[in-house]
Order: structure tokens, then C-alpha cells, then sequence
């Protein structure tokens, strides 16, 4: 994949694994598009990268993605990618009777339904360029569900079966479909967790978007560190073993929530 000569959006661009691959793929040479929620962000993300083009935008909303869509391929015709990275990851407990319907469902609206619809709306365009791509962020979850994260475990298996059939649907096009799956990576979306992950087994976004980059240069279809592979191959031949450890972690946010009267 030619990133160099690309003009590429990228959802959630603003902090984490979406900031970074702003950062990188500016390096590489590619015309950059990003969007998020908070215009603030988007403005310290313009700041810090002043080539970057920003739109606010929510990818649980149709009309917004409707709009950005006449709005970038206006302003930029010659769009090629985009990058499905815009996400959400909340630890919950499915017995938590406070939680409304919409509310337990920003994961889904977000994470998977987001994609699709973004997928569904700039298709068409995508299909017109010699050289295409999309990219949607899956997860090592996707793999194995992770307990203290149930709808989160659920959206990133969603897009992982999404992506595989989207991939098979467009062989014959110009359009190449990528995954990316990252292990557990540093970044905002654990901000507000009772029990913050132990760092020694996340990854940078750095390192992380270095594979991606690399492996979308020689069109590897999954973007993805030797940790998942080695994840990939766990989860056959002991998968309790990998869930009973993630629900141990469900077990001791509990209980940190009942010590500080957070539920």
C-alpha cells in the first residue's frame, strides 16, 4: 500500500493509537484527515500537527456521518483510506440496574455499528480510487472474551467477523481491507478504570502503529504485534485458563467498587 501518496481518515485521531498514527503516517508523507468529538482535542491535535485537517464528527451518529462524508469528499476528492479507530471500552457489570438502555449500548453504537456505517457510507467513493483501504480496529479481545469488559469483548469479535467478510466481499476490487489487532495498549481509554491495568504488559501506541505501518506497506492483511499471535494460539489450547484470569481482574474491581462505595 502506497501511504506516502494517500489522503487518509482517521476516526478518533485525537489521543492514544489515533494521535499516533496521525504522528507516523504525517511522517510517511500522507495527507491527513481526523475526526472526534471534541473539538477541543481536535484543535490541540491541529495545533500539535498543523497539516492535519479536522472534523467534528460522531461515529454513533448517522447524521454525522452522513454529513462528514459530503464534507471530506467535497474538500477532498482524492480520499483513498480510512482508519476505523474510534472507540470506547468501559468496564461493566452486568448486573448494574443503573445502566439505561442507551447507556449500555454506547459500546455497540460506537465501536461496531460505528464502523460499519462508516464502511457502508464512504464505500462507494472508495470504489472509484485505483488504490484503496480500509482498516478496522479490532482487538486481542476478539479473540477471547474479557469479563470486566463484556460489550467491549462483544463489539471488538463483531468487527473482527465483519472485517473477514468484508475482506472476502471486495477480493475482486480495488479496495484492500486491513484489521487491526492490538493487545492492550496504553492509552485514554483506561483513564477512569477502579483498577488500572499493569503497564508491564501493554504496549505503546508507538510500537503498536510502527506494525501497523509496517505491515500496510507490505499488505498484511491483520496488523497485528507477535503478542497476538502468541494470544491467538492461547486461546485454543487454554482458553479457561485466559478467561478465568480476565474475570479474577472482574472479581477484584468489584471489590475495590464495594470498598470506595462506588456501586
Amino acid at each position: 500500500m502506497d501511504l506516502k501518496n494517500s489522503t487518509i481518515l482517521i476516526t478518533g485521531g485525537t489521543s492514544g493509537i489515533g494521535l499516533e498514527l496521525v504522528k507516523q503516517l504525517t511522517e510517511q508523507g500522507a495527507k491527513i484527515i481526523v475526526t472526534g468529538r471534541n473539538l477541543e482535542a481536535l484543535n490541540e491535535t491541529k495545533r500539535k500537527f498543523p497539516h492535519v485537517h479536522g472534523f467534528q464528527s460522531d461515529v454513533s451518529n448517522p447524521k454525522d456521518i452522513e454529513q462528514l462524508y459530503k464534507d471530506v469528499t467535497q474538500q477532498f476528492p482524492d480520499l483513498n483510506i480510512i482508519i476505523n479507530n474510534a472507540g470506547l471500552m468501559r468496564l461493566i457489570d452486568l448486573q448494574d440496574t443503573s445502566l439505561d438502555l442507551e447507556n449500555i449500548n454506547r459500546e455497540i453504537s460506537t465501536n461496531l455499528s460505528g464502523t460499519i456505517q462508516m464502511v457502508h457510507q464512504f464505500l462507494p467513493h472508495l470504489l472509484t480510487k485505483k488504490s484503496a483501504a480500509i482498516v478496522n480496529v479490532s482487538s486481542g479481545i476478539a479473540f477471547m472474551s474479557y469479563s470486566p469488559a463484556p460489550i467491549y469483548s462483544a463489539t471488538k469479535a463483531g468487527v473482527r467477523a465483519y472485517t473477514q467478510a468484508l475482506r472476502l466481499q471486495l477480493e475482486d476490487t480495488s479496495v484492500k481491507v486491513f484489521e487491526m489487532i492490538p493487545p492492550g495498549v496504553k492509552t485514554n481509554l483506561q483513564n477512569d478504570w477502579e483498577k488500572q491495568p499493569n503497564e508491564a504488559m501493554m504496549m505503546t501506541a508507538d510500537k503498536m502503529v510502527k506494525v501497523v505501518i509496517e505491515g500496510m506497506l507490505k499488505d498484511k492483511k491483520e496488523l497485528k504485534p507477535f503478542m497476538i499471535s502468541v494470544i491467538k494460539f492461547a486461546t485454543k489450547i487454554i482458553p479457561n485458563v485466559l478467561l478465568n484470569f480476565g474475570h479474577r481482574e472482574f472479581k477484584e474491581i468489584k471489590q475495590l467498587q464495594n470498598k470506595n462505595g462506588t456501586r
